[in-house]
């Protein structure tokens, strides 16, 4: 009951034969019915692309952007930090509190 069934020798089939028949008949109409001979697109001119220019004015404004940004970033990082720090702080006073309260059950 517990033995593995092998399919006898006959019935497997051979590494060399497909279960999928190929396919044979197949003809694809064309995709146009008209007469002309393809040409060969001419070959395209790169994108022209823009240069930048910096200005001093521009310079000062980038270095302004990147400054504003430190500091939202660093602001927003620090109060996070103060925030876990304040939640840690009121943990564990509460479980000071509360072992005070539970080892001393006589002082009710």
């Amino acid at each position: 009951m517990f033995t593995p069934k092998i399919p006898p020798p006959d019935t497997a089939p051979t590494p060399g034969t497909s279960l999928v028949p190929p396919l044979t008949g197949l003809v694809h109409p064309p995709a146009c019915t008209c007469h002309h001979t393809p040409t060969a697109p001419a070959p395209a001119a790169p994108p022209a692309r823009p240069t930048v220019q910096l200005t001093p004015g521009s310079l000062l404004v980038a270095a302004a952007g990147g400054t504003a940004m430190v500091l939202v970033v660093g602001t927003v990082l620090v109060s996070m930090l103060l925030a876990t720090a304040i939640t840690a702080a009121s943990v564990a006073i509460c479980a000071v509190v509360l072992r005070v309260l539970l080892n001393r059950p006589n002082n009710r």
